[in-house]
């Protein structure tokens, strides 16, 4: 490379080689302590879907940390290739859990997205569908003007027809996959009205405030609805700021910094002055991001020890009445006793180290058998919206965990975040499976209140 000596065009030779070679900029690159901390000793390996499923080392945590390190270090490009295995990751954090050495991945993965974005174009393809999911899921208002346009393509079956005849998958492989994973689309998607207050039945054991989330809120609004019921049959104020938008789980596990700050800040913003002790969250993915705001944040001076301590308010839901304990009575789900699967969401069991709290609140329903599936820990391929982006590598999965499911002999699927289950029930029903799967509040809600689960 030629280097011209006039003092006028003249440059840095480190900024002549960082030229040559496409790396990490300044801004929060992945720590090089951490990387260091992995002795590639590949107890992760077992445990990543992605390398489960693709069977190669740079799609795995070890090899990601390979190419961290070398793309730090000036030996690897951050191009189009090492994107792909970066992309593989699905942030199920599996290896985080598995890791004898307690590596960080979490935060290794999570400095290297944002990086990847800003210094590495996508193709035509990938900047189209990042931009409809990046433009509409976060925003709830948004994405209820297509409500009434969905609904009629169910009723009239318009949906039928494109799925038997695959047209879509041919030509549009990654919408496709978005439109796999759409849910029955009924009128309570359109009603949403809570009150900004709704009082505790009996005494008032706490003041909480509640996140309904984006998908949660207009596709899973019966889960939001036994959330607040249980929540005020246990001796709970409940808070609904009406503000509220989304926790930026979605931009922020895609690298989408700027977007997932915005979003922190509006929900830190809705809750301010609403003197709650906790705020409950019923999504395992929103949950998680919500606890990292601090993080998230933490290069804001100004909302840097608010986003700390709101994620310091968070709790999931099944953690919250685990630790407060139930009040209420307990009724049975069914006549007989009721075989049941709980599925383990990655972004609460290993993001959240919540795992035995939801077990614990089922048993505690009369009637209830626990069954445990093979492989609990492996990731079901939703993971955000890399069922969208990566839709091979998520119907393997997908197809693994439902398999497991199912082979446990369970009437009922118990799944704690919406993601897990849209991609649960398309690969129920690509394989003609009717079982049932609701969300574990649903289930109390249905105790407390003495209703009888239909099959």
């Amino acid at each position: 490379m030629h280097l011209s000596e006039n003092s006028n065009n003249s440059f840095n030779f480190q900024q002549a080689l960082e030229e040559e070679m496409k790396g990490f900029d300044s801004k929060n690159p992945p720590k090089q302590e951490l990387i260091d901390s992995c002795v590639h000793c590949g107890f992760c390996l077992s445990t990543c879907p992605s390398y489960r499923v693709i069977g190669k080392e740079m799609d795995s945590p070890r090899g990601r940390i390979y190419l961290m390190d070398a793309i730090k270090k000036g030996q690897a490009d951050l191009d189009e290739t090492t994107t792909q295995h970066f992309d593989s990751c699905l942030g199920c954090l599996a290896c985080v859990s598995t890791c004898p050495s307690g590596v960080q991945y979490d935060s290794l993965i999570a400095a290297t997205r944002p990086q990847v974005e800003r210094n590495q174009p996508r193709n035509i393809s990938d900047k189209i569908i990042r931009s409809i999911i990046f433009n509409l899921f976060p925003y709830p208002e948004r994405l209820k003007i297509f409500l009434p346009l969905l609904w009629v393509y169910q009723k009239l079956g318009i949906q039928k027809i494109v799925r038997v005849t695959g047209l879509l998958k041919q030509l549009f492989p990654r919408l496709a996959a978005m439109e796999a994973i759409l849910p029955e689309i009924t009128l309570k998607s359109f009603n949403q009205n809570y009150p900004d207050v709704i009082p505790a039945q009996g005494k008032k054991r706490y003041r909480v405030g509640v996140v309904l989330g984006c998908v949660q809120r207009l596709f899973f609004s019966p889960v939001n609805e036994a959330t607040v019921r249980v929540l005020t049959a246990n001796g709970c104020e409940v808070v609904i700021p009406k503000s509220q938008g989304c926790c930026a789980a979605l931009p922020a596990h895609q690298g989408q910094e700027k977007q997932a700050q915005a979003l922190a800040k509006q929900m830190i913003d809705s809750f301010a002055n609403t003197d709650v002790d906790y705020i409950i969250i019923n999504a395992a993915g929103c949950g998680h991001t919500l606890k990292e705001y601090g993080h998230i944040l933490a290069d804001d001076s100004e909302y840097k020890e608010q986003g700390e301590q709101f994620s310091n308010q968070v709790k999931d839901i099944q953690e919250f009445l685990a630790e407060i304990e139930l009040t209420t009575p307990l009724s049975p789900l069914t006549d007989d006793n009721l075989p049941l699967v709980y599925q383990d969401a990655c972004h609460l069991l290993h993001g959240q180290k919540i795992s035995l709290q939801p077990r614990q609140l089922l048993k505690q329903i009369p009637g209830i058998i626990l069954k445990e599936p093979v492989d609990a820990a492996l990731c079901c391929g939703s993971a955000g919206v890399y069922n969208m982006l990566q839709p091979e590598v998520a119907d393997e999965l997908g197809q693994q965990k439902v398999n497991n499911l199912i082979n446990t002999g369970a009437k009922l699927i118990a799944s704690p975040n919406p993601g897990c289950s849209l991609q649960i029930k398309k690969h129920l029903n690509q394989q003609g499976k009717k079982l049932k799967l609701m969300h574990p509040i649903e289930l109390l809600d249905y105790s407390i209140r003495g209703i009888k689960i239909k099959f």
